[in-house]
């Protein structure tokens, strides 16, 4: 079977953030992604958990896009200017995806 390379980047941010995020996302042109609830993890302030949270504002997401190679440079701009004042994670790692057409 034939693959196609790709990127995949994964973006952690406060939930409060995650609006403003995903509209930073659509703006350059990423069509697709995938966020995910964040139930705990360890960062440089130490373990965390949203055990207890009543409310999803506190919390993180993880926001996933697959793009073109091409195209993560511009993803990247969008995603920093959210994420550089706030808490957050920007990961990029190469990809291999089945059907190039729909990235």
């Amino acid at each position: 079977m034939e693959t196609h390379p790709a990127k995949r980047v994964e973006i952690i941010i406060e939930a409060i953030m995650e609006r403003r995020l995903r509209g930073a996302l659509e703006e350059a042109g990423v069509t697709g992604y995938t966020v995910l609830p964040v139930l705990g993890g360890s960062g440089r302030t130490g373990v965390w958990s949203r055990e207890g949270q009543i409310g999803r504002g506190s919390g993180m997401v993880a926001v996933v896009c697959i793009v073109r190679p091409e195209r993560v440079d511009e993803l990247l701009d969008a995603a920093f200017a959210v994420v550089e004042p706030q808490i957050g994670v920007v990961c990029v790692t190469d990809a291999q995806v089945l059907r190039a057409e729909r990235f």
